[in-house]
């Protein structure tokens, strides 16, 4: 055969190649069936979405700056929530994490700490808070303690994951040694599981603050009140002041735990 020719093809290749066209063909169709089975007046929705978007959308750009100091004062107690809410999951996590860790606790305890995990996780943020403001009264501890139980399920899931990929020779030298469990704990575990478990609190920060934002809408504090409050009352320049302390708080926030975490990684 001359060099310069092409190898051959895979005897497989066309089987591949009908293959990715019946799944497209089949997502297609899915896409078709969905919108045609929806029992929506489009040119209805149409016309009235365009008329609201000229009505609201350059009130949206004319934010009340006169709302400036109880936006502040919102917005700031939304960080709270969100930070309280952070730290408790970041804790709680912990030991969720090793009992879910196939690597620290055997098969068996691993099966009951993923399905803990997997059960936190099941419940979203917003489900939570309205628990909880039935539980503990419309206030801002509602939304902490939301904020720390739906974020609890993915760190720890993290967290797990974390530990069942550090490097077990360390471990198993130290165990070699004669080194106890709190030996091995602190001297071959934690060092390799520190840094990257501070670097995905913090992003977790990050999420909280965006959750945090919304929780006020069932009542557990926050910004959230104001946002209900203005769209009830159809006050749109102040909730575009509201939307711009969101934006901004965001943005800081998230360039600043970018810096952190690219510190600590």
């Amino acid at each position: 055969m001359d060099q310069y020719s092409l190898p051959p093809k895979p005897k497989n290749a066309f089987m591949k190649r009908i293959r990715n066209i019946v799944i497209a063909i089949a997502v297609v169709a899915l896409y078709i069936w969905t919108f045609t089975s929806i029992d929506i007046d489009w040119g209805r929705a149409i016309e009235r979405s365009l008329n609201n978007f000229q009505r609201v959308i350059p009130k949206l750009f004319s934010p009340d700056w006169g709302a400036l100091g109880e936006v502040s004062l919102s917005m700031l107690e939304t960080v709270f929530i969100a930070f309280a809410g952070s730290l408790m999951a970041a804790i709680i996590a912990v030991p969720l994490a090793f009992l879910a860790a196939n690597n620290m606790m055997g098969k068996y305890f691993s099966i009951i700490g993923k399905w803990i995990l997997s059960a936190i996780r099941a419940f979203p943020d917003l489900i939570l808070a309205i628990l909880f403001v039935v539980a503990v009264g419309p206030n801002a501890f509602a939304g902490v303690l939301a904020i720390a139980i739906g974020s609890t399920g993915m760190l720890g899931k993290m967290f797990s994951e974390i530990i069942e990929s550090i490097d077990m020779q360390v471990v198993e030298a130290m165990q070699a040694n004669g080194a106890n469990r709190i030996q091995i704990l602190f001297y071959a575990v934690l060092p390799q599981i520190i840094p990257e478990f501070l670097s995905y609190a913090i992003y977790r920060f990050e999420v909280d603050i965006r959750a945090s934002s919304i929780l006020g809408i069932v009542g557990a504090g926050g910004i959230g009140t104001m946002i209900i409050f203005a769209a009830n009352n159809r006050n749109w320049n102040e909730m575009g002041m509201i939307l711009l302390a969101i934006i901004v708080v965001v943005t800081i926030i998230d360039f600043a735990s970018a810096k952190i975490r690219q510190k600590i990684v």
